[in-house]
């Protein structure tokens, strides 16, 4: 428990996490290229972020896009914020809220891409709507997402895959899909530069075969 409020503590004295409390989390929206991370790059975000280690590892690959790993959970996001400031970045953020209220905290167009790594499947299928890739999570992204916006899934739960795989090739607006069931063994492997959340080494280990999905949303401007 000390070790827990002592990690609440540091976030809120740590610029690199916007949460309740500070006055940044009520004015964000809108704001985050201009008031955050002055600069006029795409936005990504993780979804559900945990320890951030998407977030960190993408900003330390594409120095020319900023990422904001978005988590409920604050002693998960103070490991990713104490990644950010060992690594001295720039173009990362932590955001906690829960992902229903996204769009409190981005206006439209805002968002380039989306990353859901692992995300809990929610097998019960009274829970569907809770999937962050349901119908429901859908038209949420596409309130924040630029027209053309991507998408992209890893999980190794085979329904949760079948599932969003499904759900896409039902959608009007979903273009540029690509899958593959096992994607340490295709050629989307590279693209993914060699992060690994806690979870994907855990399932690895185990030799579980890592699925992984990729969409857009809406046709380009």
């Amino acid at each position: 428990m000390r070790k827990k409020l002592q990690r609440f503590q540091d976030n809120a004295r740590c610029t690199y996490v916007i949460e309740p409390g500070k006055a940044s989390y009520q004015t964000i929206q809108g704001q985050w290229r201009a008031r955050y991370f002055h600069n006029h790059h795409a936005i990504v975000l993780e979804l559900g972020c945990g320890r951030g280690e998407y977030a960190v590892g993408l900003a330390q690959h594409f120095t020319n896009k900023n990422f904001i790993g978005i988590d409920i959970k604050g002693a998960r996001l103070w490991v990713g914020s104490r990644l950010a400031v060992m690594h001295r970045l720039t173009n990362v953020a932590f955001l906690r809220t829960h992902i229903a209220q996204l769009d409190q905290f981005f206006s439209p167009g805002e968002v380039a891409e989306l990353y859901l790594p692992f995300p809990d499947p929610h097998p019960r299928g009274s829970d569907e709507k809770r999937r962050l890739t349901s119908p429901r999570f859908l038209a949420l992204y596409r309130r924040i997402l630029q027209p053309g916006g991507t998408i992209h899934l890893k999980t190794d739960n085979d329904a949760l895959f079948f599932y969003t795989l499904a759900m896409q090739q039902a959608q009007s607006d979903v273009h540029d899909l690509v899958y593959t069931t096992d994607l340490y063994q295709s050629a989307w492997l590279a693209a993914h530069q060699g992060i690994q959340t806690k979870y994907e080494q855990t399932y690895l280990n185990h030799g579980a075969k890592i699925k992984y999905l990729r969409f857009s949303l809406g046709s380009p401007t």
